[in-house]
């Protein structure tokens, strides 16, 4: 979106680092608290989560000093999102309301934020206006995952499905696509005065996304299956990637 050069390091920074913070996040507190067993699986998941550690590692040093920097500050807040740092407090994805705007920061950080910087380039309003649309795009994404897992999750978490209903969470969900829509009628790129056909797939692009995540919200209730987030709604980032390096 950036025509940012190819940068492998950052690229593989990412890769690398999602895989052991995702793991981090999924199975230090089960690990912590002896809810697990050790199974193969598992020891070979630790086992590729050290390598990955070693290779989020050296990719890290091959980064801009700023970039690391505030790699390291997104570091943080997934430390903070899984380990109890505060005396007599839970970890960070236990409190209250907090979870949905922890993950969608870190989405907009390792995604947008970190390219940008390493690459270098000037910092426009176009940039504060992707940050803003990823931001929503993702938060929509956790409030179908959060519709599902109302069932389950503890009262005390006050996702947002829990405190305004599944009806009125839809219908935030659906409002939040449609400024996500119309803010791209702000990007520079879109102008009748330049590349036409550009500024339309560009838009057209962004409409097929809303829709696709509209459609998944629309449908979201709490019997639905557990591969109804965990392979179609995970699989929507990648689904805009593709329609991107096709476009």
């Amino acid at each position: 979106m950036f025509h940012i050069p190819e940068d492998k390091p950052l690229a593989n920074f990412a890769f690398f680092g999602t895989i052991v913070g995702y793991n981090f996040v999924k199975y230090d507190s089960l690990a912590r608290t002896n809810t697990i067993r050790i199974r193969l699986s598992l020891k070979l998941i630790v086992l590729f989560s050290a390598f990955s550690f070693l290779a989020t590692g050296f990719y890290f040093f091959q980064l801009q000093g700023l970039t690391q920097m505030v790699s390291i500050g997104f570091l943080l807040l997934t430390l903070l999102y899984t380990l109890p740092f505060f005396p007599n407090r839970k970890n960070a994805r236990n409190w209250a309301g907090v979870k949905i705007y922890i993950v969608s920061l870190c989405w907009v950080g390792v995604t947008l934020i970190l390219p940008i910087l390493d690459s270098g380039i000037a910092i426009t309003a176009d940039f504060y206006l992707k940050s803003i649309q990823r931001f929503i795009l993702v938060f929509t994404l956790i409030l179908v995952f959060e519709i599902l897992d109302l069932a389950n999750d503890d009262p005390h978490l006050k996702t947002v499905p829990q405190q305004i209903g599944v009806k009125r969470t839809k219908i935030l969900g659906y409002i939040l696509l449609l400024i996500f829509c119309a803010l791209e009628l702000l990007n520079s790129n879109f102008t009748f005065n330049g590349d036409i056909q550009y500024s339309l797939l560009s838009l057209l692009l962004i409409f097929a996304i809303a829709i696709v995540v509209a459609l998944f919200l629309a449908f979201a209730n709490e019997k639905r299956s557990k591969y109804y987030t965990s392979f179609w709604v995970e699989s929507v980032p990648i689904l805009w990637w593709l329609l991107l390096v096709l476009v």
